[in-house]
Formats: structure tokens, C-alpha cells, sequence
């Protein structure tokens, strides 16, 4: 793990904790039966999530999984701003990714961490560490 990260992954059906620090949901679609309140969000990145088209090609196929990882990490090599986001996010202190998905071993947060572990840094859109900027485009801020 990078020296001071503290990526966390839960779904977000799991109860809020005062270790979850910056609680982020990284679906594209709101989950179904989660209110606002109960959800706890410090803010939701739908722009980092899985594209449609590879979240429905994907359907939680475990058979697909590492073809998945593969062109998820593609995309998100044009998604530099959001990384950045959760990058600063990580060196504040704990950060929890939030999923909705029942499988807890083959969903887009667990891509997500890995490359935000591996990545040592943040990214600008020239691939070279940068300032992160504030707020990532599609960030929602709970209000």
C-alpha cells in the first residue's frame, strides 16, 4: 500500500463508521433503496464509475472480470481530473469507496482502489503528478 493511503471499500448498504472517513460512491446509477441521509456521502463521482456500455457488458460476470479491470483501467487513463479528486481525498485521511454491488470482489471499486494504490501520485491529463483539482467534474456534494 502507498505510505499514508487508507482506501476502504464497502457497500453502501453497510451502516456508516467514524473510521469511513470521506465516504465516496463510485456507481454511476444511485442504489436502489438508499436515501441521502442513510447513504452519508461526503460526495458521489459518477463520472469515475464504468461507462453503460461496460457496466452492461460486464452484468457481474465473474467470467469477465479481467477484461473488465482491463477496460475500466482504460477508461479511467481519460478520467485524470477525478483521480486527482480522490487522490487529495486519500491524503487527508481514510477514504471509503462505496459500491453497490453484492459481489464485493469483482466490482468497479475494487479496480478503482487498485489503480489509486498503484498510482503513487497524482495524475494530470499529461499523465504527470499534478496539484488534484477541487471539485472533480461529476463530483455531487451531499448538501
Amino acid at each position: 500500500m502507498v505510505a499514508g493511503r487508507n482506501i476502504r471499500l464497502k457497500r453502501i448498504y453497510d451502516p456508516p463508521e467514524p473510521g469511513d472517513g470521506a465516504r465516496i460512491l463510485v456507481d454511476r446509477l444511485w442504489p436502489r433503496g438508499i436515501s441521502k441521509e442513510r447513504a452519508a456521502l461526503t460526495a458521489w463521482f459518477k463520472d469515475v464509475a464504468p461507462s453503460t456500455a461496460l457496466r452492461r457488458w460486464f452484468g457481474h460476470e465473474p467470467s469477465r472480470w479481467p477484461a473488465f479491470r482491463e477496460k475500466y483501467r482504460a477508461e479511467l487513463e481519460h478520467r485524470p481530473e477525478a483521480l486527482a479528486a480522490l487522490h487529495e481525498l486519500a491524503g487527508r485521511g481514510p477514504l471509503t469507496l462505496l459500491f453497490a454491488a453484492r459481489d464485493e470482489a469483482h466490482n468497479e471499486a475494487v479496480v478503482l482502489r487498485d489503480v489509486l494504490l498503484e498510482d503513487g501520485g497524482h495524475r494530470g491529463a499529461a499523465g504527470n503528478a499534478t496539484a488534484p483539482p477541487a471539485p472533480a467534474p461529476g463530483a455531487r456534494r451531499r448538501r
